[in-house]
């Protein structure tokens, strides 16, 4: 996640939050108990206990809720003064709202719902949650500035992705917007990699007759032939320059791919191309 100030979410955003997850039911520790859920965020063992027979806050979980359940309301975590939910830093903040969506806490039956709502409430305070990575095809959270309509196209591949019910493009998603700021190279090969199999995707569904071998420009072109996007000598001279310049960008993917992203082995001097290079490929 990108740092930036430490309180930009507000108490109201979070009150906001919480109320959501009580009105629609969700049990905020998912499968786990509330102990192993808040040992993913807090060090329990670290925080003070309010009952004389233990000395921590672990103890105290234990006894009043899973010896003896009814001691502390199920909601008891949004008002407990040791985790401080409504003043914690934005990024402490962030993690506990990732976890929830976890694939080892969360079944995905319920993910899309809650990241919904969790983004709902955080635009505002200019966060979002977005994939970042895989486990085992379920998909895991991290947090992320939110730029309004920057992401967009990620969005859209994303919905691609779900038509598509493919692992390996929700994967290619993840590992390009997990990469652009730490490794922009990886990014920039991901948007490559990404094109060719939504080209041999559309292929396949179109039924179009392809060997297999055919290198990234040749993919771009038969896929814009089997879209009705090929470029017609008789259009309009803006239709043609429009039509001819997703040409241009996606082989340019393919270029910038070959010139600084992974894939083929550069000089030792070669320097990393900058994150912006990186964002625009994916973008595009």
């Amino acid at each position: 996640m990108q740092r930036r100030d430490w309180h930009h979410i507000t108490g109201l955003t979070r009150r906001t939050v919480f109320d959501a997850l009580r009105v629609g039911k969700h049990w905020w520790a998912g499968k786990l108990t509330d102990a192993d859920f808040l040992s993913r965020i807090f060090d329990l063992s670290s925080l003070p206990s309010f009952d004389s027979r233990h000395e921590d806050m672990a103890g105290d979980i234990w006894r009043h809720r899973e010896i003896n359940p009814n001691d502390w309301d199920d909601d008891w975590i949004f008002s407990d003064g040791r985790l401080d939910l409504l003043h914690l830093p934005d990024e402490v903040f962030l993690r506990f709202l990732c976890e929830m969506v976890h694939p080892v806490v969360r079944d995905e039956a319920e993910v899309d719902d809650l990241v919904a709502t969790f983004n709902r409430y955080l635009a505002p305070d200019g966060y979002r949650l977005a994939v970042v990575d895989t486990m085992s095809g379920r998909r895991i959270f991290g947090a992320e500035l939110a730029l309004a309509g920057a992401d967009m196209a990620l969005d859209d591949a994303r919905r691609i992705a779900d038509v598509l019910a493919s692992g390996h493009v929700t994967a290619q998603i993840a590992r390009m917007r997990a990469n652009i700021v730490p490794d922009p190279a990886l990014a920039i090969g991901s948007a490559k990699e990404f094109v060719e199999s939504l080209c041999r995707g559309i292929l396949d569904a179109r039924r179009a007759t392809r060997t297999g071998k055919e290198d990234f420009s040749v993919l771009v072109s038969m896929t814009r032939e089997a879209l009705g996007l090929k470029v017609n000598p008789k259009s309009d001279v803006t239709l043609r320059s429009m039509l001819g310049a997703l040409g241009t960008m996606t082989n340019s993917i393919a270029e910038l791919r070959g010139q600084v992203g992974i894939g083929h082995g550069g000089a030792p001097e070669t320097e990393a191309p900058p994150s912006g290079v990186a964002r625009l490929a994916v973008r595009a």
